[in-house]
């Protein structure tokens, strides 16, 4: 069972099990566990949402969560990983179990459509795996009419009152760099906007939007080079995913993957952020941020509590 909104539209959508065709598919951050949603996509109504049936998954076993001493050293350690190793930048996460009334899925769903209308928001229980989001980076989007590719190098995060630093800066351009490497293969010609503020909720970003026209043939691969971007894994690639596997001690699964769905004109991808691991009383709630040598280990802290509140805030 899915339901889902797409960005700036008001239709929520579920899957109806009557096609062999794969509509909507959630990858993991790494490997090939995908889950596989089959059928067509149909409309639904809000009041039809609330006749939608689910089960969620027991409590896992208690977990300790990260205490802020120990994602501190955590991060002192990256920072040191990172200058040795002369990195530009290296992402890392942690996760948070909390306690939440799991009671009423879709009035969650409602909040986040409400409250993040730019995004792309989701609700899935499938074989015994249940998780929430609400997120807009998009890892890309084809229009199979004039194959038009669009893409964005998302990064820096700050409370939308504060004002960017060098540190914000210096993360974002290696995944503007990293991504328009990689379009170069596909399109001789790519549009490359100006850089600028995407306001998401109580916190920004840097933001630079691209397009390019590519044959369709070549969007599995694109999209396949494309993941993970430097904003949710850093860069190089390789050497990041193996540092990620061992600083950070859990398993991502879907978080920092991503979602593919495919409508009658257009293939959206999107960067599966601000989302949840959902269970029958509590939530496992995934944020993470672009470490540099230039990284404070207090603020990074603090941005990963912002991160988190965005989801946390639809079950209060």
């Amino acid at each position: 069972m899915i339901i889902f909104k797409l960005p700036f539209e008001e239709k929520h959508y579920t899957i109806e099990e009557n096609s062999q065709e794969n509509k909507v598919s959630f990858y993991p951050f790494t490997g090939s566990s995908k889950i596989n949603f089959k059928g067509n996509l149909t409309e639904i109504s809000f009041d039809e949402l609330s006749e939608i049936q689910y089960i969620l998954p027991e409590n896992p076993e208690y977990e300790k969560n990260e205490t802020f001493e120990e994602y501190v050293k955590k991060i002192e350690k990256t920072i040191d990983f990172i200058k040795s190793n002369q990195l530009p930048k290296l992402v890392i996460a942690r996760k948070k179990t909390i306690e939440a009334s799991t009671s009423d899925i879709v009035d969650a769903f409602r909040k986040l459509c409400k409250k993040y209308p730019s995004a792309f928001v989701y609700f899935f229980a499938e074989n015994g795996i249940s998780w929430i989001g609400a997120f807009s980076e998009l890892l890309g989007k084809f229009d199979k009419k004039t194959s038009e590719f669009e893409t964005m190098s998302l990064a820096g995060t700050l409370p939308v009152n504060e004002q960017w630093s060098e540190k914000e800066i210096e993360e974002q351009k290696p995944v503007t760099d990293y991504i328009f490497k990689i379009l170069q293969k596909y399109s001789p010609i790519i549009e490359q906007s100006e850089t600028y503020d995407h306001i998401s909720g109580n916190i920004k970003h840097l933001r630079t939007d691209f397009k390019a026209k590519i044959s369709k043939e070549d969007l599995n691969n694109l999209i396949s080079e494309l993941h993970p971007t430097p904003a949710v894994c850093g860069f190089p690639k390789e050497i990041c995913k193996k540092a990620i596997a061992d600083l950070e001690n859990f398993d991502r699964e879907f978080y920092a993957g991503f979602s593919r769905i495919e409508t009658e004109n257009e293939i959206f991808c999107f960067v599966n952020l601000r989302c949840g691991k959902l269970f029958k009383n509590s939530i496992q709630l995934f944020a993470g941020g672009g470490i540099t040598a230039l990284s404070n280990p207090e603020k990074e802290w603090q941005e990963t509590e912002l991160k988190m509140q965005a989801l946390e805030s639809a079950f209060i």
